[in-house]
C-alpha cells in the first residue's frame, strides 16, 4: 500500500458507475472466463475462516466480502477502451496503466501476471481506512497479527466508522493513534488486482508510481517487515516511474521531469525523517519520568512541524505532505517512517548498478533474502563502497538506523 495522506475526488470517473448499488461488471479470471458470484464470495470467506483459527472472524469475513465485490466487478481495460464516448483524460489514464504494466514486466522484471488488466468501479474516495497505534513514549508500533503476512503495524478497514471505532478503543488503552485513507492496496499476488476507478483521478506520474509500487509487492514480500516492504516499494515505484517516462517520452519531457522531482523530494524527506526519528529516540531513551517525557515530546513535535515547514517549499508539489500542520503523535510519525526509511541506501545500491533499476530490484530482493531478519543491514553492508551521489559526499559508514523492527504488510502512502 502506498501512502496517501489526501483523499482524492472521484468526479470524472462516473462513466464507471451505476446509480444504485454495486456496478454490474463481470469478473474476469486469469483464463479470461467469467467468475461465478455463487462461489466467489463464500470461497473467500471460507478460506479466511480456515486461516483464522482464533482471530476475529467477523473482521476477516467482512474484509473478504468487500474484496470479493472488487474482484466480481472487474471489467477488462481493453473493453472499456473500446467505448466511443470515453473521455480523453480517462482514456489516457487507462492506456498509461497498460503501458506501465508492460514496462514493469519487460524492463523492471516485476511479476505482473494479470494484475491491473481490469478496472473496478468504487463509489468512494478511500477504498481502505488504515488504523495505526503506538505507545506514547516509544516509536515501537502496536502490532496486529494476520495469516500469511505475519505481524503488521496497521489494520485496514473497508468502512471508516469501523476504523475510527478501533482507534478509539486503542486510545482508551493509552496509545497514540492515526486513521488515514488509502486508495490502493495489493493482495500480494493472491488475486489479479484490478485498477480501482478512484485511481484514475491521479495524474499520470502519480499513477505510474503507485502501480509499480504495488507490482513490487506482488513480486516480493518479506513477511513481518513492513518497513522494508513499504520503503523498498516506495523507492522502486518512484525510480520506476522516472525510468518509464524517460524511456517513453524522453528525459526532458514534462512527465519525466515531474517524476524526477518526486524522486528527489522523497530522498530529501527520507533524510528529514531520519533526523526527527533520532531526536525522539534520544528523548524516549533518556530515562526521564513519564510525565516529563510526554511534556517534552510536545516541544519536539512543535519543532518537527516548524522544521518541515521550512523543508516543504523545497519539495515537489506532488510530494508535499501536511506534516507542518498535522497534530503529531508517534502513530502519525510512524506512518511516514514506514515508507521512507533509508531510501539513500537504496539509491546507493542503484548507483552501484550504474542506474540499472532492474538489476537494483533484483539485488534488493537477494539482499533481503540473505538477511531476512534485518534486510536494511544487508543493504547497508552492500553499499559501504557505493559511489557518492553527484555533488554529495560519500554516505557515512556508521551503520543503518536502528529503527523499530516493523514486524509488519502492505497497502500505498499518499
Amino acid at each position: 500500500m502506498r501512502l496517501w495522506t489526501e483523499q482524492k475526488a472521484t468526479a470524472g470517473v462516473l462513466w464507471l458507475r451505476i446509480c444504485h448499488g454495486w456496478p454490474q461488471f463481470q469478473a474476469i479470471d486469469q483464463g479470461g472466463g467469467l467468475s461465478f458470484r455463487q462461489w466467489l464470495l463464500p470461497a473467500l470467506s471460507l478460506t479466511v475462516a480456515i486461516l483464522l483459527a482464533g482471530c476475529d472472524l467477523r473482521y476477516f469475513t467482512h474484509a473478504a466480502y468487500e474484496e470479493g465485490h472488487l474482484l466480481w466487478n472487474r471489467r477488462p481495460i481493453v473493453q472499456v477502451l473500446q467505448k466511443p464516448d470515453l473521455s480523453p483524460v480517462v482514456r489516457q489514464r487507462l492506456e498509461t496503466v497498460l503501458a506501465v504494466r508492460k514496462f514493469a514486466a519487460d524492463n523492471l522484471g516485476l511479476r505482473v501476471g494479470g494484475a491491473y488488466k481490469t478496472v473496478s468501479a468504487v463509489d468512494q474516495n478511500a477504498v481502505v481506512w488504515v488504523v495505526m497505534a503506538a505507545p506514547r513514549d516509544s516509536l515501537a508500533p502496536y502490532l496486529w497479527w494476520f495469516p500469511i503476512v505475519g505481524y503488521v503495524p496497521y489494520k485496514g478497514y473497508f468502512d471508516k466508522a469501523r476504523a475510527e471505532a478501533e482507534a478509539r478503543a486503542m486510545e482508551g488503552q493509552g496509545y497514540d493513534t492515526l486513521v488515514r485513507p488509502a486508495i490502493a492496496f495489493s493482495s500480494l499476488g493472491f488475486f489479479n488486482d484490478p485498477l480501482l476507478s478512484n485511481m484514475l483521478e491521479l495524474n499520470r506520474v502519480e499513477l505510474a508510481g503507485v502501480l509499480i509500487h504495488e507490482l513490487f509487492h506482488r513480486t516480493f514480500f518479506l513477511k513481518s517487515d513492513v518497513m522494508f516492504d513499504e520503503s523498498s516499494a516506495n523507492w522502486i515505484g518512484n525510480r520506476g516511474a522516472v525510468d518509464f517516462f524517460t524511456q517513453m517520452e524522453g528525459a526532458n519531457s514534462q512527465d519525466a521531469v515531474a517524476a524526477r522531482d518526486i524522486y528527489d523530494s522523497d530522498m530529501k524527506f527520507s533524510a528529514f525523517l531520519l533526523q526527527q526519528e533520532a531526536r525522539l529516540r534520544r528523548l524516549y531513551q533518556s530515562g526521564l519520568p513519564h510525565d516529563e517525557m510526554l511534556r517534552r515530546r510536545q516541544v519536539v513535535f512543535r519543532e518537527i512541524n516548524a522544521d518541515y515547514a521550512r523543508l516543504k517549499p523545497l519539495l515537489s508539489g506532488l510530494e508535499r505532505f501536511d506534516l507542518d500542520k498535522q497534530q503529531l503523535n508517534n502513530a502519525v510519525l510512524l506512518n511516514y517512517m514506514i515508507y521512507f526509511h533509508e531510501l539513500d541506501r537504496l539509491a546507493a545500491l542503484n548507483r552501484m548498478h550504474h542506474g540499472d533499476t532492474r538489476a537494483t530490484i533484483q539485488s534488493i530482493i537477494e539482499l533481503a533474502q540473505s538477511e531476512p531478519d534485518d534486510p536494511f543491514h544487508a543493504i547497508w553492508q552492500a553499499t559501504l563502497n557505493a559511489p557518492p551521489a553527484a555533488g554529495l559526499a560519500a554516505i557515512p559508514a556508521t551503520g543503518p538506523m536502528q529503527g523499530p523492527k516493523f514486524i509488519a504488510a502492505t497497502t500505498s502512502l499518499r
